[in-house]
């Protein structure tokens, strides 16, 4: 097997543009180049957009990719693309891949080792869809955790009272319990786990890989948005069930009443510098706690009505778009968000961990490799957020297995264990839904009353042939 290489030192500022390995460049510097090898070396295939050449190579076998990028060295930059190798690894799951990475997907998939890749460059080909994801691959992400004026509250601890109080639907980041874990004693970081779990099958993404394979893809790839490994099984495959114990103000979580029926909740999360999560909100209006073992995390809060810079949703919220990586939005939005009135931002360090109230929009990297525990719960102040979410939207419940009608459970479920919260969570909600009706009802019969009056005594009629004759006259 061969060592794994050490990953590429990050440029430290966006403005210098970092090299392609095959020598591509940005598509604006063909405006003043001489040469420029797409025409020549694509042939019929030059009058197609960068995007769709793409898309129309991602329907090709790996062979055919092979014996095309064999044609010239354009041919080659774009058949080298290796999103389209990890479409085919993901796909196909060649049994060899998870033993050993080797840097990229493309090598993996061939088990072509580094020394034996074809080395050339392709100067005169500028492409941004091939330069792009190298060039947000290679971004610093610590550089835009300098000048933090918008922080989350750091508390050393809490009490369910206060959580209950002033806090339920506030960000924060508690500094004492975590270091009190096992857990966090032990250090486990991803070398620790890939020790002690070498052979155990994670979750990253879309990949199920041993702990050492995905070790080494931690320690060499280029991936613009690199795999996060995301596990909801941990409990079983670890011993880390036993080496951490909530603080009260997360123990308290109304999905308990569903016993094994619940939707998953806990999460081993992992991964290495610049990997994370694109701004989202939590499943079933639940809220999160994020414990840090290893590493440290930044983190960028917005409350629930205010989008943030660079997301866009549709009309019902089921469809989320922004930037495809964590560095495409930093490099584009960053700025602009650190000036909303209702943005926050905190870093998480090691033995720490940070509240994100139900419903709040968040985004999250990692500046350093980390290993973290994650869970969502029903607050007492949020149990009538969830109940709707579940009630109004059935299509985007999620995490539930063989329940067919998670809400209609739960309601039950409740009125068994805690009727009275759960009377008084539905009796604000049809307050909710009159006051909504009647707002709808007002807004109509305002519209309708200023339509008739604007209209007067206007009558819609054809003129008479008189009124022509008159008009010829």
């Amino acid at each position: 097997m061969d060592p794994p290489k050490k990953r590429q030192k990050r440029h430290t500022e966006t403005t210098l543009l970092p090299i392609h390995p095959l020598r591509i460049k940005p598509s604006g510097n063909a405006l003043l180049a001489k040469t420029n090898a797409r025409p020549g070396g694509l042939g019929y295939m030059n009058t197609i957009p960068d995007e769709l050449l793409l898309d129309i190579l991602a329907h090709l076998e790996a062979r055919h990719l092979q014996l095309l990028g064999a044609c010239s060295k354009a041919l080659y930059a774009f058949t080298r693309f290796d999103e389209l190798w990890k479409t085919l690894t993901v796909e196909e799951k060649p049994a060899h891949v998870k033993q050993q990475w080797r840097g990229t997907w493309r090598r993996t998939y061939l088990q072509l080792p580094e020394e034996k890749t074809a080395r050339f460059s392709v100067p005169h080909l500028y492409s941004d869809v091939l330069y792009r994801p190298y060039f947000c691959s290679q971004v610093d992400v610590c550089q835009f955790m300098k000048h933090n004026a918008n922080t989350i509250a750091r508390l050393p601890n809490m009490t369910l009272d206060e959580f209950h109080h002033q806090w339920t639907n506030t960000p924060f980041i508690l500094t004492e319990p975590v270091s009190q874990w096992p857990a966090y004693e032990k250090q486990w970081d991803l070398k620790k786990l890939a020790e002690e779990y070498a052979e155990v099958e994670f979750r990253a993404e879309c990949v199920d890989w041993p702990m050492k394979t995905y070790l080494q893809y931690t320690e060499n790839n280029v991936d613009e948005s690199p795999l996060y490994l995301f596990d909801r099984d941990f409990e079983r495959k670890t011993k880390l069930k036993e080496e951490y114990i909530l603080p009260d103000v997360f123990t308290e979580d109304y999905f308990a009443v569903l016993g094994d029926e619940r939707p998953d909740h806990r999460w081993l999360i992992a991964g290495p510098q610049s990997s994370g999560s694109t701004f989202h909100k939590d499943p079933n209006s639940t809220s999160a706690w994020n414990a840090v073992l290893t590493g440290k995390k930044y983190w960028i809060i917005f409350p629930p009505d205010q989008l943030p810079p660079g997301v866009y949703v549709s009309e019902d919220q089921a469809e989320v778009t922004s930037p495809v990586s964590l560095a495409e939005w930093l490099t584009g939005f960053h700025r602009e968000a650190r000036r909303e009135a209702g943005c926050l931002e905190g870093i998480c360090e090691a033995g720490e961990i940070i509240h994100v109230p139900s419903q709040w929009w968040h985004l999250v990297i990692n500046l350093t490799p980390s290993v973290a525990l994650t869970g969502n719960f029903i607050a007492k102040n949020n149990l009538r957020k969830a109940l709707r979410f579940m009630r109004d939207m059935p299509d985007q419940v999620s995490g539930f297995r063989k329940v067919e009608d998670p809400y209609a459970l739960f309601v039950k479920r409740m009125e068994q264990e805690h009727p009275i919260e759960l009377k008084n969570a539905l009796e604000e909600m049809e307050w909710e839904d009159e006051a909504k009706r009647k707002k709808v009802e007002a807004k109509a019969s305002s519209g309708w009353t200023s339509l008739t009056e604007n209209i007067g005594g206007f009558s819609f009629g054809f003129g008479g042939d008189d009124e022509g004759l008159e008009d010829e006259e």
